[in-house]
């Protein structure tokens, strides 16, 4: 999207006070090996890169997303997914099949030759196949929440107002930080 920040405060414009926001997407992780064998291919036969996979945003980045957009109590989470293919030509066809085909406008205008497909499977088999044969292609599905801000949520407390201490509700010896020294156990 060439606005995400824009799109999130769009949504959040549309919930009503204390409406959840649900978003999941394809984080940084995924398609790592794609990228890594394309790259490695192009370079041995070419001598430089050219943009073939869309860059995807990490973790971290997604989440603060939601805090610029404005979403109150923002959450990000991941999962990744290990999804095992027999060959490039079907993990190019899922992608396809998805929509996920290269939409750079910096992307190489001019056919590839057959060559770098060829030996970019050569190079994914030889570091990212299992021990079938078979090439192993990550996704990182990552899951956005947040909440349209309303007056009823619940607000954090200033710190250092705790009245109980996480450890004893743990029931856990709490580990020294800094020159601070820890209770006596009793």
């Amino acid at each position: 999207a060439d606005d995400p920040v824009g799109q999130l405060v769009q949504s959040r414009l549309l919930l009503r006070p204390d409406g959840l926001f649900i978003g999941v997407l394809l984080g940084g992780q995924t398609l790592h090996e794609l990228r890594t064998v394309l790259a490695e291919a192009e370079v041995r036969l070419r001598g430089g890169l050219s943009p073939r996979v869309l860059p995807m945003a990490d973790l971290r980045d997604l989440g603060g997303l939601l805090q610029r957009a404005g979403f109150a109590l923002p959450v990000a989470d991941s999962r990744t997914l290990t999804v095992r293919y027999r060959s490039l030509a079907h993990l190019v066809r899922d992608l396809r099949a998805m929509g996920e085909t290269n939409a750079l406008i910096e992307r190489p205008r001019t056919i590839s030759p057959k060559r770098l497909f060829s030996l970019a499977e050569e190079i994914y088999h030889h570091n990212f196949s299992d021990g079938d044969g078979r090439l192993s292609a990550t996704f990182e599905l990552v899951f956005l929440t947040g909440w349209a801000p309303d007056e009823s949520q619940q607000k954090p407390l200033r710190p250092g107002s705790a009245r109980a201490r996480l450890a004893d509700a743990l029931d856990t010896f709490e580990m020294p930080t800094g020159d601070r020294v820890p209770p006596k156990p009793s």
